[in-house]
Parts: structure tokens; sequence; C-alpha cells
């Protein structure tokens, strides 16, 4: 009889699931109420502790999980990140800048700026901007650097103008004596001049009128009517007797000539010099009421030296020693008397010819002293430099009277008017430029050449025109007043270099690098 039991290995079978489908088991952490201290110090009572903190500190330093110094500090003050550096200093700066005090007037804002080597103005920046940006470079800065940028401006200038006083000092007896002696000269003739003055002033406007019309057509009717070789070198200056019947010349081969005028006839030649020659003039009587054995004519070379000439005679009646350096021009005082020269050791002197001595050695200039002139009363002398600037002095009291400032490059010429009140001057610049005695200014710049312009002359007797002389080539004359050009004398090859205007207005010479003298008449 079958039994419904299944067997035991039957039984076995069913009950065996396979090994997917089998849950795993879960291992359950150990949750500990209360405190471990005490389980920790029976661990460490049994000294387990020691070998296995050992053995983990060992493996923990060789694994590089610990790292263990030697002693060092780390102070966490000194390494903050330079980000954070940058930070608090841009944030102190804030507060500096918070705490100057900038003006709000823009003109002294920019003052500061440039005292502090800063651009003024920026692009599209308005005071506003302009005041911050001032604060803001004063917060970096310090207001310190402005007040000593100041205080160095204000050293400068104090330095400057102690520079540029005019100082003084004590002169020989002498001197004294030249000076009063000019005074008593020139003050009656200045009575005289004004007198004239008065009286011309007394001439109807339309007479006045019609003599100036007159006068510019002769002008405009100027030609040249004689032309001479003067040397195998070029003539550098030209200068008509007091009578007007002799013309000097001046050559770089060292030669002086004297030539009959009109029709220029070569009268003497004066030897003596042993280089170019600046300038040749004649005394103001000579060939007037001079004798001709008498010092007639005063010559300056590049050498320094000074010769005095007689009319009877072709070598030098006496030398003025003194001069080291270059002479560039001589001049008679009216009287006759005195004799002025430019040096390029940058001084003027006067010579006493009767006392026979050096009786003033003006400084002045920065750079060398070009030309020379002498007022018509004797009372004024004008020097120009090749520092740019004019000086007018008065030989009565010693004291430059007037600073004449505006030309750009080296004054070469300068000249005073018959009327007394006006001085010419001509430059480096090509210009020629007229000023004012009396308003202390320049009152008219004459574009007048294309190159630099060598020679000015007024016309002697009542100043109506101005003649001047350039390295264009040409010279030209000019109305006075008006300044306007009225006729330009053109027929030299080469530079005009010395010009002239006869005591009687009839004649003008002209004297070039061409090596030749040429005389102008109106027809």
């Amino acid at each position: 009889m079958a039994s419904s039991r299944p067997s035991s290995t039957q039984a076995t079978k069913i009950s065996k699931a396979p090994d997917d489908l089998v849950a795993p088991l879960v291992k359950k952490p150990h949750i500990y109420y209360g405190s471990l201290e005490e389980k920790e110090r029976e661990r460490l009572a049994k000294g387990e502790s020691g070998i296995l903190g050992k053995e983990g500190l060992k493996a923990g330093i060789e694994a590089g999980n610990i790292n263990i110094t030697s002693g060092e500090v780390f102070e966490i003050e000194e390494h903050i990140s330079e980000r954070q550096a940058e930070v608090l200093a841009e944030f102190e700066r804030r507060k500096r800048a918070r705490q100057i005090n900038v003006s709000t007037d823009d003109s002294e804002v920019k003052a500061c700026l440039r005292a502090l080597g800063e651009p003024i103005t920026l692009f599209g920046e308005g005071p506003a901007e302009r005041r911050e940006r001032l604060r803001n470079i004063l917060s970096v800065v310090g207001t310190d650097a402005l007040k000593k940028t100041k205080k160095d401006d204000e050293k400068s200038k104090k330095s400057k103008e102690e520079y540029q006083q005019t100082w003084y000092h004590e002169g020989p007896n002498s001197l004294k004596v030249a000076r009063l002696w000019i005074a008593n000269y020139s003050l009656p003739r200045a009575m005289k001049r004004l007198e004239e003055a008065r009286l011309h002033k007394e001439i109807p406007e339309t007479t006045r009128t019609s003599q100036m019309q007159e006068l510019h057509k002769s002008l405009r009717s100027l030609n040249n009517f004689c032309s001479q070789i003067g040397d195998d070198r070029p003539i550098s200056y030209c200068h008509f007797s007091p009578n007007s019947k002799m013309l000097a010349t001046a050559c770089w081969s060292g030669l002086c000539k004297l030539w009959s005028v009109p029709d220029c006839n070569l009268l003497h030649t004066l030897r003596g010099h042993n280089t170019n020659v600046g300038a040749i003039v004649f005394h103001p009587k000579s060939t007037v009421s001079l004798d001709q054995k008498d010092v007639n004519l005063a010559s300056c070379a590049a050498d320094g030296s000074v010769k005095l000439w007689s009319l009877d005679s072709d070598e030098p009646v006496a030398d003025i020693e003194g001069h080291t350096v270059r002479v560039a021009r001589v001049m008679w005082h009216p009287s006759g008397r005195f004799l002025g020269t430019t040096c390029y050791d940058r001084s003027w002197r006067l010579w006493d010819l009767e006392a026979q001595e050096e009786i003033l050695h003006q400084e002045g200039h920065s750079m060398g002293v070009y030309d020379i002139a002498f007022h018509q009363d004797g009372s004024l002398a004008g020097t120009g430099g090749l520092d740019a600037f004019g000086r007018v002095w008065d030989l009565r009291t010693g004291r430059c009277i007037m600073f004449l400032e505006g030309h750009l490059k080296e004054i070469y010429g300068i000249h005073f008017s018959p009327n007394g009140y006006h001085i010419a001057t001509g430059s480096g610049d090509n210009t020629c430029k007229v000023w004012d005695l009396r308003q202390r200014r320049c009152v008219y710049t004459i574009p007048a050449h294309q190159n630099l312009v060598t020679g000015v002359k007024f016309e002697p007797i009542h100043g109506n025109f101005l003649l001047t002389g350039a390295y264009d080539n040409t010279a030209k004359i000019w109305t006075h007043p008006g300044w306007s050009p009225l006729k330009t004398l053109a027929g030299h090859e080469g530079k005009v270099m010395g010009l002239d205007i006869s005591s009687d207005g009839q004649l003008i010479a002209t004297c070039s690098y061409d090596r030749t003298f040429k005389l102008w008449m109106a027809e």
C-alpha cells in the first residue's frame, strides 16, 4: 500500500531554494548607550593603546596622512592672502581720501595736478571727476607731496628772482664824470628836438600829408644808379660820411676802403686788420668840422681788435685794447667823445677817447652782444644780443630802462628814430619790430623778409621811413607811420649784409655777400 508522504530526498530538494533568491544578511550596527569613557579607560589600562597607537601613527605617517612638524609655528595673521591685503589697503585709501579736503576751484585743482606731475585733464573729464582724481592721487602719495612741490616751486621762484635782480657795483670816478657830461650834453639836445616836434605839429595837416605823399613817390622811384665790386671777399658793412660824399666799407679780407660818392671811385685802402672786419663808422663830425689828421673813423674785427683811423693815412692811428673775443659792432656816441663796442663776451663797453680809457664795461645779456645804437640826444644806448633780447640803457644813470622782449631769434640790428621815441630791431626770426619808448612795448611787428634781417635804419632827418636788409638778397623800405611796404631794392646776387642812409636822406647804400656794394637814388 502506497504511502502519500514524500520521501526524505524529495523533501530536501523541495526545501532548497536557488542562491540568487536568498536575501543577504544585514550586519546590524552596535549601538552603545551612554559614555565610552569607561571602556576607553579599560582599553588604555590593558596597554592596547601603546602598541596599537604607535602602529597606527607609523602607518599614518608612512601613508602621508599625518604631517608632524619639528616644532614650527604657523602664524595665520602673517599669511593673509594678497587679495585680502589689497582689499584692506583699498579700504584704508578710501578712508584717507574721504578725510582729504580738495579745493572746489577748478583752476586750483589743475595747478595741483600739474605740480604733482599728473595730466591736468583727461578726455571727457569734468571738474567733479578731476577733483575726485586729485583726491585719489593725494590719498596715495599723501598731502605732504603737494606741500613739498609748492615749497620747491617757491624756492625756484625765489632763486630765479634773485638771479634776475639787477645788481650794481661801484664804478670809477671817471664814469661819474662821464655820466654828468652826457647829462649836460643830452638835455639841451632833447629840448631842441621837442621844440622842433612842436613846430612840425603846427604845420597844417594837408601840408604834411602832401609832403609825405611826395616823399613816398620819390621812394617808389628809387633805382640802383651805381654798383661797385668792393673786394675779393664779402663786404660786411657800409657807412656814409656825415657830409654824404664818402662811403666806408668793411670787408672779410681785413681791408677797409673809402669810396667817393656818387661816382664810387676808390679813395683810400685802410690796412691794419688781419681777419674779418665787422664794422667801420665815421666820427659824427668827420668831413664836417674835424681835421683829417684827427681820428675820423673806427673799426672792429673778429679777433677782438678795435682800430682808430685818420683820413690822411692808410694805417691806424691807435688801437683800443681790452677785448679778447670777437667785437661785432662799433658805434660813435653823437658827441664824438665816446665810442661803444659790442662783444661776444656778453658785454658792451663804452670808451672815453678824451681820457683814453674804458669807462664802462656793461653786462646784461645772456649771450653775445651784436649791435649797438645811440639815441639822437646822446642820453640812451640800445643793444641787441644773440639771446634774442634787446636792452635800452640810460647812460646818465646806468640803469636798463627798457627790456625788448619778443623776438624769437637773435637780434642783429637796432636803431633809434630821430623822433626820439621809436626803436627798430631786426632779428633772425625774419621780422622787424618797432618799439615805443613812451609806452615801453612793441607797437608793431613787420613780417619784413624771407630770411634773417641783418640791419635796420631810420631815415636820419625826421624818421619818415624805415630801411631793412636781409639774407633774402633784398632791402626794403617801409612807411612811417603805418609800416606798409614802399619799395623793394632787389639787385644783389648774395645776402645783404649791411646798409646805410646818407645824412641828407637822398642816398641809400647796401653791401652784400656777393662782394659788391650798391647806391640807390630816386630818379
